[in-house]
């Protein structure tokens, strides 16, 4: 045998033990595999066929894709499973069973002049929450106060007649305002009627950006309508045309107009907010805000008991001295004293015009603000201590909290 015939002999040969592994591979694992799969297949139809079995599959995978979703409160790890979509749905109709009764639409009319000397009557409209079942209604400052829609051409009175209207309920109830309070926008108004559903308040400290939100109310007059979406920021440093610095919840539930008043609430149904406003221009979609019920809940409870919010008081008008003022002028950081109002606790501890308060009760201040905030964690009659500096040298001056007037 020469070496051609050798080497086709051993090509044959290759083929010859490749076919014989083939065969043995189906014998010994294709035809076993194969049946276990039939067999797999009449088991799980005939489960499925049995509904307690059934029943039992689904609820071991829905409860194991459910032990997974959420954060680990452990370790903190994100789980990107979807969510139930039913689940979102069934809350959604339950927090709004729960908070519809407690929101009420307010409409106001006034009374118009022209700067020509016509005269008519506006309306407006908003909404409001029913904190007590005796009739105590909250809602926003600027629903029931219609000065800032004054102009140089026309003037518009305080409203003349508020009226409120229940859920699901037609009658127009005669209000009347208890307190306003401008600083906060907040205002009280009161229904003579017993036995309402007042709303549960929550806990909006404790909000984290992503929850589930719902804003209720009345938006372009359309009675008792919700919106959902989610807390997009807490502590948003919004400031309005009068220069006053407000901390909102923003969130992506549309407002519109006639929603302010309303509620914001969680997935509880309990108010955590109070819409306010939104941003309204080309290219922005889903910004609106509400106030935190926290910052206000003494707010309104002096608003029923005062009909005004006593505040603290110093007396001062000031200027901000950052570190570019501090530099050309030769001046402290701090705030720089600008005028003095008589009578009041800073006449009378002394404080001069050109003084400059670097601190307040020990803490370091750059701005009114930061003295206000001090000041209004404090309360009439408490004492104060400003470390102020006058002619460049620094001293300090004690006074006593006042109301304000």
């Amino acid at each position: 045998m020469n070496e051609n015939e050798k080497a086709y002999r051993k090509v044959d040969n290759f083929y010859a033990d490749n076919n014989k592994q083939k065969g043995a591979f189906g014998k010994t694992v294709f035809i076993p595999f194969l049946s276990g799969i039939l067999g797999s297949v009449l088991v799980v139809g005939t489960c499925f066929g049995v509904p307690s079995i059934k029943s039992s599959l689904f609820k071991e995978t829905t409860t194991a894709s459910s032990s997974a979703t959420g954060v680990n409160s452990n370790t903190g790890s994100v789980n990107t499973n979807y969510v139930s979509l039913s689940e979102y749905s069934d809350t959604s109709v339950g927090v709004a069973q729960k908070i519809l009764p407690s929101i009420v639409g307010i409409e106001i009319e006034s009374n118009v002049t022209s700067l020509f000397g016509d005269s008519g009557t506006s309306q407006a409209s908003g909404s409001g929450i029913i904190i007590s079942s005796d009739g105590y209604i909250l809602t926003n400052n600027h629903v029931v106060s219609n000065s800032s829609s004054s102009s140089s051409f026309y003037q518009i009175s305080e409203a003349t007649q508020i009226n409120v209207y229940l859920y699901n309920d037609e009658t127009a109830y005669p209000a009347k305002i208890v307190g306003q309070d401008e600083l906060t926008d907040i205002a009280v108004i009161k229904i003579d009627k017993t036995d309402l559903t007042a709303a549960e308040i929550g806990n909006s400290d404790t909000l984290q950006v992503g929850e589930f939100a719902m804003a209720v109310g009345n938006p372009l007059g359309m009675q008792s309508s919700i919106t959902c979406g989610n807390i997009s920021a807490t502590n948003r440093k919004f400031t309005d045309s009068d220069g006053r610095t407000r901390n909102l919840i923003q969130t992506d539930a549309a407002i519109n107009s006639g929603n302010s008043g309303g509620a914001l609430v969680n997935s509880k149904g309990e108010v955590i907010g109070i819409n306010t406003l939104k941003l309204a221009a080309t290219g922005v979609e889903g910004m609106g805000f509400a106030i935190p019920i926290n910052s206000v809940t003494d707010v309104y409870n002096q608003l029923i008991q005062y009909n005004k919010v006593k505040r603290p008081y110093i007396g001062i008008s000031g200027v901000s001295v950052d570190e570019k003022t501090s530099k050309q002028y030769n001046l402290p950081v701090g705030v720089y004293v600008k005028s003095i109002s008589n009578f009041s606790p800073a006449e009378k501890a002394g404080l001069a015009i050109g003084d400059v308060i670097t601190k307040v009760n020990g803490q370091s201040v750059s701005s009114v603000e930061d003295i206000n905030n001090i000041k209004n964690s404090l309360k009439i009659g408490d004492s104060i201590s400003l470390t102020i500096t006058r002619n460049g040298q620094e001293s300090t001056v004690n006074l006593t909290l006042e109301e304000q007037p």
